[in-house]
This record gives structure tokens, C-alpha cells and sequence, in this order.
């Protein structure tokens, strides 16, 4: 089995291509030995690894997220622990692992309906492919005031080019077909 890895924007986080599925929709995010112990034999062999803060599954990739180590050194530590959990065949989630925090109820006006379907179909049709490539998801939260709030996971949470991302990416994408929005900002998964 080989394992690619990829350089992330965030130098924290580095994105290993397995060269398989990971899950099948949507995607997973770990910040705790506790949440990946129940919800993931995989997350949880990654987040037992000294200097690992952070997992996230996408389709067909896993970012790690590391504390103060340098990669040179826990790389080979997470490439091991992937082919041993992929060669023993154990699934990436557990049959029974609890549902992944949707990070809280979405929030708009329901006259606003109509621009809230347009945000998330560019989100989904735009911005989360171009995303999902550097390690990252971003999902809709919510629209009030002509402002969009987003939520970055994966590789994009906390990385140090994900201001310009939000800014001069994906407010100038939203503005250009939705004259409504004003300025997007991240929030917190609750």
C-alpha cells in the first residue's frame, strides 16, 4: 500500500491520500482522543499518536493536525498507524460511533429562503471541491443581515491563509452572484 501526503495552506496540518475511500459522504472531524475512541478505530489510532490535535476524513483523504512536533519527525509515525489500520481491513468508523457534531442549527430568515439556497449550492458546487483539495471542508451556518458565517474544518481550521480564503475568495465568489451578501465571517462549530 502507498500513502501519499500532500503540503496543506496550513502548516500545521498535512493531507495523506490512503488511495481509497475514507467515508463514503460527507465528513468526519476529531479534536479528542475521547470523541475519535468513540466514533472512529482509525481517528482514535491517529489521535493517540503524541503530538496529533486534530483528524479529518474526507472522501478519499485524512489530515492530521499537529501540536509543536515537526512533521519530519511524526510523519512516519501517522503513515504507519494508516497502513496498519487499512492493511488489517478494520472499518474507518465504528458501526455503532455517535453521529458527528453537526456544529448546531442553521440560522436565517425565511425570507431570505431563496439567497440561502443559492450560498449553498456555490458552496457546494465551488468552493468546498477547491477546499477539499487543500485538506478542508467549509460548511454553511447561517445568513443574517447580509452577512454569510461559515464553519472551516479539516485544514482549514486555524490556518493562517484562511482570512484570505474567506475574504477575497469566497466573499468575492458570493458577492459576484448574490449582491445581498456583504461579507462572510467563520464561526465556531457549537
Amino acid at each position: 500500500m502507498f500513502i501519499q501526503t500532500e503540503v496543506t495552506p496550513n502548516p500545521a496540518t498535512l493531507k495523506f491520500l490512503p488511495g481509497r475511500v475514507v467515508v463514503e459522504r460527507g465528513t468526519e472531524e476529531f479534536a479528542s482522543l475521547e470523541d475519535a475512541e468513540m466514533r472512529s478505530p482509525l481517528a482514535a489510532r491517529l489521535m493517540a499518536i503524541p503530538d496529533v490535535s486534530g483528524v479529518f476524513f474526507g472522501y478519499d483523504f485524512v489530515t492530521v493536525t499537529k501540536k509543536a512536533a515537526e512533521w519530519q519527525h511524526l510523519k512516519p509515525a501517522v503513515l504507519a498507524a494508516l497502513m496498519e489500520h487499512f492493511m488489517a481491513g478494520e472499518p474507518v468508523m465504528a458501526p455503532s460511533g455517535a453521529p458527528a457534531a453537526t456544529g448546531g442549527e442553521e440560522f436565517f430568515d425565511s425570507a431570505d429562503e431563496k439567497t440561502v439556497a443559492t450560498i449553498k449550492e456555490l458552496l457546494e458546487t465551488r468552493v468546498r471541491p477547491a477546499v477539499a483539495q487543500d485538506g478542508g471542508d467549509i460548511t454553511f451556518r447561517g445568513f443574517k443581515d447580509g452577512t454569510v458565517y461559515l464553519n472551516m474544518r479539516g485544514a482549514c481550521s486555524g490556518c493562517p491563509s484562511s482570512t484570505a480564503t474567506l475574504k477575497h475568495g469566497i466573499q468575492n465568489l458570493l458577492r459576484h452572484f448574490l449582491p445581498e451578501v456583504e461579507a462572510v465571517e467563520a464561526v465556531e462549530a457549537a
